[in-house]
């Protein structure tokens, strides 16, 4: 089972030490700015769609 477990192991941490060390904390702010555009879109389209419906009296509630 080592002969698949060690190349693994090794090409795991030489992905680690090669893309995520040298990038630091940058994907963690791309992604928190991408959260909260995402929710503001959220939140903007949900405001649209709750006039729209407070705008139908056909529709049922």
């Amino acid at each position: 089972m080592d002969w698949l477990v060690y190349p693994l192991r090794d090409s795991l941490v030489w992905l680690f030490e090669n893309t995520l060390e040298p990038l630091g904390n940058n994907p963690n702010t791309l992604f928190l700015f991408l959260m909260l555009g995402g929710a503001t879109f959220w939140m903007f389209k949900q405001h649209q769609l709750n006039k729209k419906a407070d705008a139908d009296p056909e529709q049922i509630k």
